[in-house]
């Protein structure tokens, strides 16, 4: 099992920018595909962004797609979040999720990812 830590998170203004972080643990981050979630109050868990374990494909819900950049450092073992232009419809918590099965990305669904990460709050003011 994968141990996965958010950080990065907090109170911004709309407009704003916020970096998120995912440390993930062992030695094969390398090998597979990871994603960021968000779910709000009330609501269910949806997909953010993915990116193949070689960072050479990356995908965006439509909903963010020009303002949200994902990338990740393999050999920091972490995948980042850059979110841009940011609205209070972002206000969610984030989660960062680990597909151990795969190198490229699968789809979008939670239940394609195996390992999931505690979540950080991003609370975007207007």
């Amino acid at each position: 099992q994968v141990q996965l830590v958010e950080s990065g998170g907090g109170l911004a203004q709309a407009g704003g920018s916020l970096r998120l972080s995912c440390a993930a643990s062992g030695r094969s981050f390398s090998t597979y595909a990871m994603g960021w979630f968000r779910q709000a109050p009330g609501k269910e868990r949806e997909f953010v962004s993915a990116i193949s374990a070689s960072a050479s494909s990356t995908f965006y819900a439509d909903s963010v797609k020009g303002r949200f950049t994902i990338s990740r450092a393999n050999a920091k073992n972490t995948v980042y979040l850059q979110m841009n232009s940011l609205k209070p419809e972002d206000t969610a918590v984030y989660y960062c999720a680990a597909d151990r099965t795969s190198r490229i990305v699968r789809g979008r669904a939670p239940y394609q990812y195996d390992s999931w990460g505690q979540g950080t709050q991003v609370t975007v003011s207007s």
